[in-house]
This record gives structure tokens, C-alpha cells and sequence, in this order.
């Protein structure tokens, strides 16, 4: 190291996961409304300014907590293309979910889509949370799109197959329900969702 040149102390990666934890918790429990970062920091047991060193608004540590959720969804092949989609899919439905109902009655009955379109909002607004999105979204797309591939070099799917556009239609069947006509997700829909677009990869 040169003379007079000082390096920060390293970034604590479990304050950073007690914070994102805390924040979960919040999130979900409040809605993102009441969401507040402050009271974040008090439940993690950290100064704000640690806090809002890492994350430095409120929809950046809306976006930690979503890919956290998304990363805690297993993706892997395991020689049934159609079970594994199943799988997939209806635990990100789940997690879906439990966003559109955060800081909800179960029974509410509000269709609307809750903190996913919070955060698809701030990503449509700021550049640096669109960023973030996006780059949550290829690193887990990249996961499913090679287990799609493994399948197709099984001989599950036809060899022509575009994983990315299989993909493409599930997820996008998904989030147009949950953002634009507030359709009903479920079990069942899933099954018919992954029986449909396989039905047109498989020949």
C-alpha cells in the first residue's frame, strides 16, 4: 500500500444479511407504504448511516429483499423438465404472493399487485434501480434458461427449441396476471401455464 493511502474496513457481509433479513420482515409485514428504513436499522441493530451506506434509498433495499427472496427459490434439472418448471414456478408464485399481500388482510381482497409494482415503478423511474432489476432478474433468468437447455439436450424438448423464449412465456403469463389484469395465480394455473408452453416445445 502507498504512503498515506488508507483503505476502508471491509464490508461485514452479515450485517448486510441481518439487515436485508430485517428489512424482509418489515416489508412484509408492514407493506411498502409503511415500509420504513429507519425502523429497519433499529430492528437490525445498526446505525442508519451503515445502512444507508449500502442501500441509499428505500426502493434499492426493496430490491436486496426481493433478490433475496428470489435466491432463496432452488432452480436445478432433474430429468423431468416438466416437474422442475412446475416446481419453479410455484414457488416464485408463492413469493409473489406473499409480496402482493404484504401489509394486507389475506382477505382483503385487493387484486393489485403490492410491492412488485412498487418496485417495477422505481426501476421505470431511477436508472440505478432499473439497473439493479435487471441485473436481479438475468442472473436468476440465467439459472432456468440452463436448466431448459439441460432438458432440450435430453431430449425432453425438440432440438430447435429457443430456452429463452420458453421462458419468456412462462414468466411473462405470470406477471402480466399479477400486474395488468389481476388475474388469479394459483397451483392450477401453473399446471396449465407449463402443460401449454411445453405441449408447443415438445413437438
Amino acid at each position: 500500500m502507498e504512503p498515506g493511502v488508507r483503505r476502508g474496513r471491509p464490508r461485514d457481509e452479515a450485517v448486510d444479511v441481518r439487515i436485508v433479513e430485517s428489512a424482509g420482515e418489515l416489508l412484509l409485514g408492514h407493506g411498502y407504504d409503511r415500509f420504513s428504513v429507519d425502523e429497519v436499522a433499529v430492528r437490525a441493530g445498526v446505525a442508519k448511516t451503515t445502512l444507508y451506506r449500502r442501500w441509499p434509498t428505500k426502493d434499492h433495499l426493496v430490491v436486496a429483499v426481493v433478490a433475496r427472496m428470489q435466491d432463496e427459490v432452488p432452480v436445478a434439472y432433474r430429468n423431468d423438465v416438466r416437474a422442475d418448471l412446475t416446481r419453479y414456478l410455484n414457488a416464485i408464485v408463492d413469493g409473489l404472493h406473499r409480496m402482493r399481500l404484504a401489509g394486507r388482510p389475506s382477505a382483503s381482497g385487493d387484486t393489485s399487485a403490492g410491492v412488485v409494482a412498487e418496485v417495477a415503478a422505481a426501476a421505470a423511474r431511477h436508472a440505478d434501480i432499473g439497473a439493479a432489476v435487471r441485473a436481479m432478474f438475468l442472473r436468476r433468468n440465467a439459472l432456468v434458461l440452463r436448466m431448459i437447455e439441460q432438458a432440450r439436450d435430453a431430449g425432453e424438448l425438440e432440438k430447435g427449441v429457443d430456452p429463452e423464449v420458453v421462458f419468456d412465456q412462462l414468466a411473462g403469463a405470470l406477471y402480466y396476471r399479477l400486474l395488468i389484469t389481476g388475474a388469479p395465480i394459483d397451483a392450477a394455473y401453473v399446471d396449465r401455464l407449463v402443460a401449454s408452453v411445453l405441449r408447443g416445445a415438445s413437438g
